[in-house]
């Protein structure tokens, strides 16, 4: 008897195996074949057979599962690419393995210049029959899912070559193939695009990036995406844009449902097949306060009665921006008085402060996963105005006044943060110029040196090259700007340079690039961006600086900028005036944008006449052109044909200023050009002139 039970178990056990090498499944266990390259396989992993996101994915979906590795390392998916994954034995056992559901990561190796070049146009006919041979081998037609390709990242060698733009053809023809076939889409590309910290070699995820492809693949299977969430900029006490559509958006498992009532207007909007879910709403009357209610498969998770509809203004920068109300001039007073509940404040707050010190442990790890700001909607009380932004909450008391509607101000700002801390990756990258901002952070001379001294003392404790610090470039955007997500609002204002003060025509480049990224972000191609001109301070790339400055407020649309020289202190960075600031980037925006018909400008030249025994200059924003202190106009010079600038005495006449120097001598003139200027040339609004620079052979200011 007991010779017969074994002799039937073991004919059971071949029965088993040779189920299992035919494809066929005893156990009734959903088969999945991970299809791939090196990304797939885990290449550069340690143990892929535990940590690569196949292995981490059959983890993941447990026992009722059967998932296996059919990656190879270097594959491609053009047939007559330099290694064919149909041509593989991986390709074969993956066949033979008879799955329920393909998952395909294939593409990357696509872009060497020995593939996409030649071949480019065989890609959509190769995918889509590699895709076809999965559903006719395995009888049951197996659900199919291909991937957007995990990023490839600046430090690859043949990144500017053409692997940057290939990898962008390649990701379009994916997303063709899957409309054109109908197959799932997994998107592997944005839960990784943001971490190159997790890229040792600038293309292979380690077993951190491994586990963030296993989820993401897990949700896509699954439908299961973590369960109801809203963007952390929507909130109670918060402040929608009037005039403009409401949008509300986060993220949710497939097959909630979910039901929005704000006001009297109800919406259910369905988690695409990524999870993200988004509503849209007619805008608000100004005013409320409005109640919103957000309910989940019956049950209420959100329950708000306290938004306001009015104007809406997102404050950026580094510290001048970021400076404390406290810390102002009477900003304690103010701060003290502050009992407007019509003024809402959302401060965007960083967990951790870039100064002089050295970062621990757990903080570089925060930072490493962009857990690096947090914040609430406030109302204006003495407590949230005293740490907010000086210059925008006496903006917003501005509009408060003049406008008699509710306004919100979001404030993400960071002390010393570059310019290029702020743009998003992807301009960067395309950026002939910008790109290399990303490439050897120690010794990178775009980087200015103050900088990357400061990178330097704040990573000291890491142990890793591979660490990411919050100058680093479009950092602020990912972990601030894009996480909040396009908030629908007015304008922007924004006041940034002194980290970029050393190369003037680099910052006119990454300025220009900035507002144009934004305004793609928002969705706003005319999203009004007004900018304050630095201040006086003993550093001697400033006017240079503050002249580049000028000359982006004049050539970039829908700008406006704040001239503020004459606030600054010569031994501080950080002057405290900041109440006037506040007060003319107001002007700006009443002028600009709320079209009030105010005088918002400093006095600027605009022309010039010569004569034989004088120059005279022309301005506009000038009925009147006086000095601030009643005192002698200080701080014009003029060079002649040697390019030598020396200070003359010009006059005061009407909105004109003379020049007592014979026309043909004069072939430059310029004035505030002082680092910490003392200029005193104001209108009748008693606004300042900018510093500025006329040469002949340009023939404009």
């Amino acid at each position: 008897m007991k010779r017969f039970v074994w002799i039937l178990a073991l004919i059971l056990a071949v029965l088993v195996l040779s189920a299992t090498v035919n494809g066929q499944n005893p156990a009734g266990r959903t088969k999945v074949a991970c299809v791939g390259n090196s990304v797939t396989f885990g290449y550069g992993i340690q143990n892929p057979g535990q940590d690569s996101y196949p292995a981490r994915l059959g983890n993941m979906l447990g026992e009722n599962y059967e998932v296996r590795n059919f990656g190879r390392n270097g594959a491609t998916l053009l047939s007559r690419g330099h290694n064919p994954y149909m041509k593989s034995d991986e390709y074969r056992s993956a066949l033979e393995f008879l799955p329920d559901i393909v998952v395909i990561h294939l593409g990357l190796n696509d872009t060497d210049p020995k593939n996409w070049p030649n071949y480019r146009d065989e890609f959509i006919t190769d995918y889509q029959r590699l895709i076809s041979s999965f559903k006719t081998t395995s009888g049951g037609s197996p659900q199919v899912y291909i991937c957007l390709l995990t990023p490839i990242f600046p430090g690859h060698p043949r990144f500017k070559s053409g692997t940057r733009d290939w990898f962008h053809d390649i990701s379009e023809s994916i997303r063709k193939v899957a409309e054109n076939t109908g197959v799932h889409l997994i998107d592997l590309h944005t839960p990784l695009y943001r971490r190159p910290d997790l890229f040792g070699d600038n293309l292979h995820p380690n077993e951190e990036g491994a586990a963030i492809l296993a989820q993401t693949v897990y949700s896509a299977l699954t439908g299961d995406y973590g369960g109801f969430r809203i963007s952390p900029v929507f909130g109670e006490h918060m402040v929608v844009q009037q005039k403009k559509q409401i949008l509300l958006y986060g993220s949710s498992n497939l097959g909630d449902e979910i039901e929005i009532r704000f006001h009297d207007q109800i919406r259910q909007p369905t988690p695409s097949a990524n999870g993200q879910w988004e509503a849209r709403f007619d805008p608000l009357p100004p005013g409320g306060p409005y109640a919103l209610e957000i309910k989940v498969n019956s049950e209420i998770v959100v329950e708000w009665t306290d938004i306001l509809s009015g104007e809406v203004w997102l404050c950026s920068g580094q510290s001048n921006m970021e400076f404390e109300l406290k810390h102002s001039e009477h900003g304690a007073q103010a701060a003290g008085e502050a009992n407007d509940r019509w003024l809402r404040l959302f401060n965007y707050k960083s967990f951790i402060l870039t100064n002089n010190v050295e970062f621990d442990t757990v903080s570089l790890k925060r930072i490493n996963r962009l857990d690096f700001f947090d914040g609430t909607w406030q109302v204006n009380s003495p407590d949230a105005t005293a740490e907010f932004s000086a210059i925008a909450y006496h903006f917003g008391r501005e509009l408060r006044e003049r406008l008699n509607v509710p306004v919100g101000l979001i404030q993400v700002a960071v002390g010393g943060a570059p310019i290029e801390s702020f743009i998003n990756r992807r301009t960067l990258e395309f950026s002939p110029v910008l790109v290399d901002q990303f490439l050897n952070r120690e010794k990178n001379d775009f980087i200015f040196e103050w900088v990357r001294g400061r990178i330097a003392k704040n990573l000291a404790l890491n142990h890793t090259s591979l660490q990411r610090h919050p100058y680093d470039p479009a950092y602020i955007f990912e972990a601030g700007i894009e996480k909040i997500g396009p908030f629908p609002i007015q304008g922007v204002l924004w006041y940034q340079g002194e980290s970029n003060a050393h190369n003037p025509e680099l910052y006119k480049l990454a300025f220009r690039e900035l507002t144009c990224s934004w305004r793609s972000f928002y969705n706003e191609p005319e999203l009004p961006f007004l900018f304050a001109q630095l201040s006086g301070l003993d550093r001697p790339t400033w006017p240079w600086f503050r002249d580049i400055q000028r000359q982006s407020a004049n050539e970039i649309p829908h700008t406006g900028m704040v001239v503020t020289h004459d606030l600054g202190d010569s031994l501080d960075v950080h002057p405290v005036r900041k109440k006037e600031v506040g007060e003319r980037f107001a002007l700006q925006a009443l002028d600009k944008v709320y079209g009030k018909k105010i005088e918002s400008e400093g006095p600027a030249p605009y022309k010039i006449k010569r004569k034989p025994q004088s120059v005279e200059l022309i301005f506009s924003h000038a009925r009147k052109l006086k000095t601030a202190d009643g005192e002698p106009i200080r701080e014009f010079e003029i060079a002649g044909h040697d390019g030598i600038f020396r200070e003359i005495q010009a006059i005061i006449k009407g909105k004109r200023i003379i020049i007592p120097e014979s026309g043909e001598n004069v072939k430059a003139v310029r004035y505030a050009w002082r680092p910490y200027s003392r200029g005193n040339l104001v209108n009748q609004a008693n606004l300042p002139a900018s510093t500025f620079v006329f040469h002949e052979d340009i023939n404009q200011f």
